[in-house]
């Protein structure tokens, strides 16, 4: 079957179009659709958890189903909403307040807030700065999806993550993770399983730049022991 798509504002900007008609199978949802549209369009994925799902100009459910000759619209944050994606990955220096305001809301008991900053050492070595670099679009993906699944495994409300890229200074934010829960301990939980994830298949390399001199593109803490 044959729905048409309808895009707005950023949406339009990072697909080149104002609608085009897509082939779907029998028994698609509306979000499954937007994955469709991630694998196509792989800028849209920052906005994923922050769009309204439209099926005939009526705001629907995610799990809605869509019938051949729907027209659908995917509605980006509206003047006055968040411009702050969820996942993110750039060079600018990272601060958690937006993510905090657009995560936090009455129903929630918890507000966790990690911030990965960079140390003067890596083992016994002593380090100057570091220097991180992403396969940018794929790393914003596995954000999105370590989040998602986070979601779903544990007892919380919602996830953020976003991580720098470039020369870092000694004390500098290079990753901050937000997760909201109704209570504490399934946060500070999902926090340490977020942050174990990301080392573990997140497309982001650290270069060490020593303090002795020289440099060295090295992997997880966990890769060397402590008197390495």
């Amino acid at each position: 079957m044959h729905i048409t798509v309808r895009y707005f504002a950023g949406h339009r900007d990072i697909t080149g179009t104002t609608s085009e008609t897509i082939a779907v199978d029998t028994g698609t949802s509306m979000a499954a659709l937007w994955t469709q549209l991630e694998h196509r369009y792989p800028a849209l994925v920052p906005f994923r958890g922050r769009v309204l799902f439209a099926r005939n100009q009526i705001f629907v459910a995610g799990d809605t189903l869509l019938a051949d000759g729907d027209t659908v619209a995917f509605i980006p944050p509206v003047s006055g909403g968040t411009t702050t994606p969820r996942y993110h990955v750039g060079n600018a220096p990272l601060d958690a307040t937006p993510l905090v305001q657009q995560l936090s809301h009455p129903g929630i008991g918890a507000v966790v807030t990690f911030a990965g900053t960079v140390r003067d050492h890596f083992g016994n070595r002593q380090s100057a700065r570091l220097e991180y670099e992403a396969y940018t679009e794929m790393a914003v993906a596995v954000l999105a999806d370590i989040g998602a699944e986070a979601e779903r495994t544990f007892a919380i409300d919602a996830v953020a993550i976003h991580h720098r890229i470039g020369v870092l200074e000694l004390c500098e934010v290079a990753v901050v993770v937000v997760v909201t829960s109704a209570h504490r301990k399934a946060a500070l939980q999902a926090v340490d399983w977020i942050m174990d994830r990301i080392k573990e298949v997140a497309p982001i390399w650290k270069k060490e730049h020593w303090a002795d001199g020289g440099t060295e593109w090295v992997g997880s803490e966990k890769e060397r022991p402590a008197n390495q």
